[in-house]
């Protein structure tokens, strides 16, 4: 799959929805990522590359494995959906080396604002799995099975959960949820997600748009969101709130966009450096874009995913 080679992410930004289901989940990601580690870019056609390697191996060992499905479909759930992308998973571990970073695991009730876990942005983004290192977290890995999956014609999306961001298979005939940052691949419907890795309330999941499978503006706003979290520990603030409007505007029924982008005014007020509005092109949301009543404080909202 080709991707183009002179789109940035401001024009990336500026396009209709419409126009952006057209391009790779994999390019949008790579140009969020673009500048934001030490000022590097991303040389997304490099990874482009890979991904189509990747893809055509996991193509070919899919295929050589087909006679597991047709002689024992009950050991994988009697699912062709299911044993696609348990092969997949298998591929990438084991072919390829891809693995959750061992440093940025923790339980739930280690996570906070100042852990540190968006201060290297290969953690978070596609390039630190396709790169020499090949490790992620929750932030990239449904990242990267879902470029791969929809390269092969999977009907995959992304969706999260507070904290988290996972797969989901949605075809006419099946729909399931996928965690991807294991080793294997485990099977789980939405009830699941509904407690782990926190518990959510109705209200939460109205609220941050939870457990809804992502549009290609949602997916791109969520990879703004992680650009903003890089940004705001590498001390970037107006640039983080620049990333975060830009999620907000993408996605203006989400929540945790909104906060995030008040969040990062409030840094840069107590720092001296209060932003204008009107310099990130901020127009005061309107009152049903505000935060509905009776939704608890989210210290992390929707996106400290890992």
């Amino acid at each position: 799959m080709d991707m183009p080679t002179k789109l940035t992410l401001a024009t990336l930004i500026t396009l209709p929805a419409s126009q952006l289901a057209g391009y790779d989940t994999a390019l949008l990601n790579l140009l969020c990522a673009s500048a934001v580690g030490k000022g590097e870019e991303i040389g997304a056609a490099q990874y482009s590359q890979i991904l189509d390697q990747w893809t055509a191996r996991v193509k070919s060992e899919t295929e050589r494995h087909l006679y597991r499905l047709r002689k024992h479909p009950a050991e994988y759930e009697n699912s062709e959906g299911y044993f696609r992308m348990l092969m997949m998973a298998v591929v990438l571990h084991e072919d390829f080396g891809v693995r959750y970073n061992p440093q940025r695991i923790m339980a739930p009730e280690q996570m906070s604002a100042s852990d540190g876990f968006f201060a290297n942005p290969e953690d978070v983004f596609l390039h630190g799995l396709l790169g020499p290192r090949r490790m992620g977290t929750c932030s990239s890995m449904p990242v990267l099975y879902v470029a791969l999956g929809r390269r092969l014609g999977y009907p995959l999306k992304l969706v999260t959960t507070k904290g988290h961001l996972f797969v989901r298979w949605e075809s006419e005939s099946e729909r399931f949820n996928l965690e991807a940052t294991g080793r294997g691949m485990n099977r789980h419907d939405d009830e699941h997600y509904r407690h782990w890795p926190f518990e959510l309330t109705d209200q939460e999941i109205e609220a941050h748009g939870y457990l809804k499978s992502l549009t290609p503006s949602d997916e791109l706003a969520v990879f703004l969101s992680i650009r903003g979290q890089c940004l705001v520990e590498a001390g970037r603030l107006a640039e983080a709130a620049k990333s975060f409007n830009d999620a907000a505007r993408l996605s203006p029924n989400i929540l945790g966009f909104r906060q995030l982008f008040a969040e990062a005014q409030s840094k840069l007020a107590a720092n001296g450096l209060a932003i204008q509005r009107q310099a990130l092109n901020v127009a005061q949301p309107p009152h049903s874009m505000r935060p509905p009543p009776n939704v608890g404080p989210d210290p992390n909202p929707l996106l400290r995913i890992r």
